[in-house]
């Protein structure tokens, strides 16, 4: 092994050791614990000789190894991440649901797979906003390459995901997203025709038909005139909110979903099957509707619509519907635990890189909980990363190496102070 293949290997583990034993998962306080700088782990992010297309088929498969399955389901969401300034790839004023607001922030589209309580993420791609994709110059600053800088939407992204996953031979038998993604009919279409089963939330104004719309293009009425294009259908539809609106109380019926940890988790659901059209397509699709409101509630919370077949009872149609909140609990648990969110890099690939190593870690926990669950069935990942940060061997350093750690922080701190001073006198 060369010396500088050594180097890689090593700042490679510094990383993931950082991941889990760093209050913060920034560079500098990685290194701060092990012997190893924050140099040699930026170099890693940016132009170490890593094959990162293949440790993103490595961790396809080892998440594969781990939860794939039939009846596992391959969950789509986004997740927003808060920043500062404006030279980090993709980053610009747009929602942030952690924070419940439109803010400075990048936001990436991820994938991730679930079976039973089990998830981990898989893939990500960062998403470009029509400003960036404008500004050639700033992403050519930013190392976003040349395919990816058009416009693409979050929903083609996901796509991409999807695709990638299928290429990666990962096995799953939905695919569960939210209304971000379920109100895009383009979508949704781009699903069935990879023949993939999909249950989708959708917004409240979803349009419906209790019957076939039969949509058609109208005849030409003479011979002047432009010929019609539009298709246009006479059988009257309405919203999934005015349709559930209209049923008894009877109609809804209570499910358990799963047991959570303080009881069986219920909800009740209504369930028919619908038409849905777009307004451009020949046809429309006959799918199934789901509404979902929690108990003891007086109006829905979910709207899902699906093509999955009779063969899925509705029970289970609605436990498929109900694994979509597991890949926010995977953001939750990768941005408190394994500083998903906590990284000091601007680069386009430099993101998607530190992505993929936090991907690397939560599937070592994820491991390691599937080895312990009959001995520790309670066993969480703050568990176990509370474990891997005690037992994993930390620097403790000298009182003339904690004298250069000050030195170098106060370095830091002077140097963003300048480099700001220089900006505020650019303006």
């Amino acid at each position: 092994m060369s010396s500088r293949t050594r180097t890689v290997s090593g700042a490679f583990q510094s990383y993931i050791r950082g991941l889990f034993q760093a209050p913060r998962g920034t560079q500098l306080r990685m290194s701060e614990g092990m012997e190893t700088d924050s140099q040699a782990l930026n170099h890693l992010l940016t132009e170490a000789a890593v094959d990162w297309k293949g440790l993103s088929g490595e961790i396809a498969r080892q998440a594969d190894a781990l939860l794939g399955g039939n009846d596992s389901a391959l969950i789509l969401d986004e997740s927003a991440f808060a920043k500062k300034g404006q030279a980090s790839a993709g980053v610009a004023r747009q929602w942030n649901g952690r924070l419940g607001k439109v803010d400075n922030a990048q936001v990436g589209v991820f994938s991730a797979l679930c079976r039973g309580k089990r998830v981990t993420l898989l893939d990500s791609r960062l998403y470009l906003p029509k400003s960036w994709v404008e500004d050639q110059a700033r992403c050519q600053r930013a190392r976003v390459p040349e395919e990816a800088r058009q416009m693409r939407s979050k929903c083609t992204l996901a796509l991409e995901l999807v695709d990638a996953a299928l290429k990666h031979g990962v096995r799953f038998g939905y695919v569960a997203v939210d209304g971000g993604y379920g109100k895009d009919p383009g979508f949704l279409r781009g699903l069935a025709s990879r023949s993939l089963i999909f249950v989708a939330d959708v917004h409240k104004d979803q349009r419906i038909w209790l019957n076939d719309p039969e949509p058609y293009v109208p005849p030409a009425s003479g011979s002047r005139g432009r010929r019609a294009s539009k298709r246009r259908t006479e059988v009257p539809g309405q919203t999934v909110a005015q349709w559930a609106k209209q049923q008894p109380e009877s109609a809804w019926k209570r499910i358990t979903l799963r047991q959570g940890e303080k009881g069986h988790l219920r909800a009740e659901y209504l369930h028919t099957r619908v038409w849905v059209w777009d307004g451009k397509e020949e046809q429309a699709h006959c799918w199934r509707l789901l509404v979902r409101r929690e108990c003891g509630a007086k109006s829905p919370s979910h709207y899902v619509l699906s093509n999955a077949g009779n063969e899925i009872d509705v029970s289970r149609l609605a436990r498929m519907q109900g694994r979509r909140f597991f890949i926010e609990h995977a953001f939750r648990e990768a941005k408190s635990e394994l500083a998903m969110a906590d990284y000091q890099v601007r680069r386009w690939d430099a993101w998607h890189r530190h992505m993929a190593l936090v991907m690397i870690a939560m599937l070592f926990v994820v491991k390691e909980r599937l080895l312990l669950k009959q001995e520790a069935p309670s066993l969480s990942l703050a568990d176990l990363v509370m474990v891997l940060e005690k037992l994993l061997p930390k620097l403790e350093p000298t009182p003339k190496q904690l004298a250069r750690l000050i030195q170098e922080r106060h370095r830091r701190r002077q140097a963003a102070t300048e480099s700001c001073r220089r900006r505020d006198a650019e303006i």
